[in-house]
């Protein structure tokens, strides 16, 4: 029996347009054995948390650089409840500063990468985040 490939969405909330390093992020998932469902620039919370719920995915994976994390985390996060996927996890990479990253976990971010955070350990986090 095969196992059930992890189902990841990698979204751009915000009006952010660089989207760089989402795509790296998803060819690295995609190349690890998770299936991976790209939303594009500039999606609101709203169309996140649609596709998260039309695509049934495990993992919501944020790409924000713009500094709009405190307010655009806590929308999907609200909305992901109100759809009944509390059991969603949900990841950000980007410009998060050390001060927001507490109250970020707080939330149920499951994890946040900066610049530079290694493919590997998200990969490693995110299987170990669905088991």
């Amino acid at each position: 029996m095969t196992e059930k490939k992890i189902r990841v969405l990698v979204a751009k909330p915000g009006l952010d347009g660089h989207d760089r390093g989402a795509k790296v992020v998803a060819r690295a998932l995609r190349d690890a054995g998770m299936e991976v469902i790209y939303t594009g620039l500039r999606q609101t919370p709203e169309m996140i948390a649609e596709a998260a719920l039309q695509e049934d995915v495990d993992v919501v994976g944020l790409s924000i650089l713009s500094g709009a994390h405190m307010a655009l985390a806590p929308r999907i996060l609200e909305l992901l409840k109100a759809n009944g996927q509390e059991h969603i996890k949900v990841f950000i990479g980007g410009i998060v500063p050390d001060d927001d990253a507490p109250k970020l976990r707080e939330m149920g971010i499951a994890g946040i990468y900066g610049p530079g955070a290694s493919t590997e350990e998200i990969i490693r986090d995110i299987r170990e985040a669905v088991k």
